[in-house]
């Protein structure tokens, strides 16, 4: 197993200082449950209970979080309460008791060969390669990276979606970090929430890049109204979307020599992206709205090319905040075979120090 760890940041902020001090992070109950307790703080004040609930508990959707209250399982000033808009007020003592889904007991342990970059009692962090999907989804309910982590260790059965905290998408590869206790997950989302985990990315796309090395892109995402398969760059005053912010840093502009390449797909570019923010496809989206889509990513306009078939972007660089020890941790992973012999094919003579 590669370990690597390099001394990068400071350390991250302390988790009280995000939200609601948690008064009992963990305490095991009798029916593989946990019981969580804490007091609303001055920003929950007159907010919804179900609101409320799900910015404390952020590794839970909403959705779950109503079930549990519809079950009885979460408790407001000491009485069971049942009503997701139920105002509470700041110092309000608030507890839930977590129960594994139906859903996450039925997803069923699959050996297979994980690529771990990095392991300890408290996360691991993956090298995911292009094709394996991270979470069970219709047409995928095996062989996904969550079945690969419910037999990687035992512990993962407990954990919301085995102790996911982000995804790549399928045809993505590169670098995850995976929680292996309650703790470092809370610990993980909260870091995430915080934008203390920096996540970059190298992509080849078409088109040679003009104008400035480095591009800010602040453009809000949200589902494509012309086609719901796909996310686009909205107006959030006519369409639902979220705010997403991406850095583009162009490492180099390549040519392919080869007289049979389509003149189309003679010239494409390098980038290194960096997200402030994790939105659906965001990468994706904010390239192809700048008339550079990836390489071979059919739903945002990208053509195969250079050998590669799937779309040439790859989880490169990983940094964050022990979520135990506070240590800072680096992991970078080199792009696998199919995106370097791309880089191959189209001549690309990287900058020192571009990347």
């Amino acid at each position: 197993m590669n370990q690597s760890r390099n001394i990068i940041s400071t350390v991250a902020q302390d988790p009280t200082e995000l939200g609601n001090e948690l008064l009992d992070l963990i305490e095991p109950s009798e029916d593989e449950g946990e019981q969580r307790a804490w007091r609303v703080d001055a920003a929950g004040h007159g907010q919804r209970l179900d609101k409320v609930l799900t910015q404390s508990l952020q590794a839970f959707s909403r959705n779950y979080l109503q079930q549990l209250m519809e079950q009885g399982a979460v408790t407001w000033r000491g009485a069971v309460v049942t009503k997701p808009a139920t105002k509470v007020q700041a110092g309000d003592l608030l507890t839930v008791h977590i129960r594994p889904t139906p859903q996450s007991q039925a997803f069923k342990p699959e050996a297979m060969d994980l690529a771990v970059v990095f392991e300890d009692e408290h996360l691991l962090v993956v090298n995911k390669p292009a094709g394996l999907v991270v979470h069970p989804a219709p047409g995928h309910w095996s062989g996904t990276l969550l079945n690969g982590l419910l037999a990687h260790h035992a512990g993962a059965v407990h954990l919301p979606r085995a102790g996911i905290v982000h995804r790549l998408d399928r045809d993505t590869s590169g670098l995850m970090v995976v929680a292996k206790t309650r703790a470092s997950m809370d610990r993980l989302v909260q870091q995430i929430a915080a934008r203390e985990v920096s996540r970059q990315y190298q992509a080849l796309a078409h088109r040679a890049w003009q104008g400035p090395q480095k591009v800010t892109v602040e453009a809000p995402i949200g589902r494509d109204p012309r086609q719901r398969l796909r996310m686009a760059v909205v107006d959030l005053a006519v369409h639902a979307g979220k705010t997403a912010k991406t850095e583009v840093y162009c490492l180099g502009n390549g040519h392919a020599l080869s007289a049979s390449t389509p003149p189309a797909d003679q010239a494409v570019c390098w980038v290194r992206c960096v997200l402030h923010t994790g939105r659906t496809h965001q990468i994706r989206v904010h390239l192809a709205s700048l008339g550079h889509p990836l390489v071979a990513d059919a739903l945002y306009g990208g053509r195969p090319a250079g050998g590669l078939t799937r779309q040439a972007l790859h989880a490169w660089r990983l940094s964050l905040a022990h979520p135990a020890t506070q240590e800072p941790l680096a992991f970078e992973m080199a792009p696998p075979a199919d995106f370097q012999a791309g880089l191959a094919h189209w001549q690309f003579k990287a900058e020192p120090g571009a990347v």
